[in-house]
């Protein structure tokens, strides 16, 4: 149960964060089945991961390149 919470907010961060697939988010945060990691993220989150991405995803505009740019 702690490694899937663990993967859950890798994958939060992610989905924030970029335009990766949620199938690819999935294999990222090492679950081979998209399916599975899909239903797992809603039971833990309440939503589904594309839900997740349009409601918190951060604006590419408000990220700060790597050098402050």
């Amino acid at each position: 149960a702690y490694v899937q919470r663990l993967r859950v907010e890798d994958a939060k961060r992610r989905l924030e964060r970029t335009t990766a697939s949620v199938d690819d988010v999935s294999w990222q945060v090492g679950y081979e089945d998209p399916a599975f990691f899909r239903r797992l993220f809603k039971r833990t989150t309440g939503l589904s991961p594309s839900t997740y991405r349009k409601r918190f995803s951060v604006p590419q505009f408000t990220q700060i390149s790597p050098r402050g740019r």
